[in-house]
């Protein structure tokens, strides 16, 4: 898949495309639906397909200080989009001048100057330009200005829960992580580096994976959770823990995984923790041998669930 981050960047000589655009944070199962529309309608007229995607997100720059959180960082995002067949994802960066482009100059500047789009296929709820003064219907009418096709595809519902980011994002913070797999397809997984912690884990016989996401990661409400360390080599069962250790009256929250049946150093490896089933919430104990028999239980727990 080819990327590129900026107009400018577009490759020389970049002939007619199919084009999708949105944040498509998470790359849950509705978005796949819309991206997998415009794989295929790609796919039908013989043109490579383009995902246009932005950073930061826009909330940020329209709205300083209300920057969601994150549920895939831009590599991951990445990979999913190439997964799911797009031929091409561009960056677009958005500033404050970006943000205040009419819905004919996005559509003249972006989609058909640089693009030359031949098919626009976004979300039925999709919106475009100053203010998302644009819809659907204003691309379609547009579309008929500059010669290309505009469809909107029908958002995806699950249990009558309209999928959307916000609505996984929802699922994450309250720890609810069956109904955020359902909604994504696949497990949620935050990515970082394993950093050096406070080597408690160590002591108590249960070392554990010190993992510092970056700011504005989509982390799972405090608890214990059944799950994944994911390194380049491929995924390993872990127990993980999200929560500032009461039991020690820890004050910095922390994501650590302990890893089933592995003895080796991950200090400094970029690596992903996904997370499966929650166990139980974040809690105090009275004694450390307390604490202690409750980490065992999590770890039999964790190997039942996921072997």
């Amino acid at each position: 898949m080819q990327r590129w981050r900026g107009m400018d960047a577009t490759p020389s000589g970049w002939g007619r495309s199919v084009v999708t655009i949105g944040m498509y944070d998470g790359v849950h199962r509705g978005h796949q639906q819309i991206i997998s529309a415009a794989v295929h309608r790609a796919s039908e007229l013989s043109l490579p397909s383009v995902l246009i995607t932005f950073d930061p997100h826009p909330s940020e720059v329209v709205r300083p200080g209300s920057h969601p959180l994150i549920l895939t960082s831009p590599a991951r995002k990445a990979t999913l989009v190439e997964d799911l067949g797009a031929d091409a994802l561009c960056v677009l960066p958005f500033t404050r001048d970006f943000s205040r482009l009419a819905p004919d100059e996005f559509v003249h500047l972006v989609l058909v100057e640089r693009l030359h789009v031949a098919a626009v296929v976004v979300g039925e709820n999709f919106r475009f330009g100053h203010k998302a003064a644009g819809d659907v219907a204003l691309l379609r009418k547009l579309g008929r200005r500059f010669g290309f096709t505009a469809e909107g595809v029908e958002l995806l519902a699950d249990d009558d829960v309209e999928l959307s980011s916000t609505y996984v994002r929802a699922c994450v913070a309250a720890g609810d992580m069956d109904r955020a797999c359902r909604a994504l397809g696949r497990p949620h997984r935050i990515e970082g580096v394993v950093v050096r912690g406070d080597g408690r884990g160590k002591e108590l016989g249960y070392p554990t994976a010190n993992v510092e996401p970056p700011a504005h990661t989509a982390v799972p409400a405090d608890g214990v959770y059944a799950g994944r360390l994911v390194r380049t080599a491929g995924p390993l069962t872990a127990a993980i823990s999200v929560g500032t250790n009461p039991t020690f009256s820890g004050e910095q929250r922390r994501v650590e995984a302990f890893v089933l049946d592995f003895d080796s150093d991950l200090y400094g490896e970029h690596v992903g923790v996904e997370f499966l089933h929650r166990l139980r919430p974040m809690l105090r104990f009275d004694t450390v041998d307390d604490l202690l028999a409750e980490m065992g239980r999590d770890v039999e727990r964790t190997r039942e669930l996921l072997g």
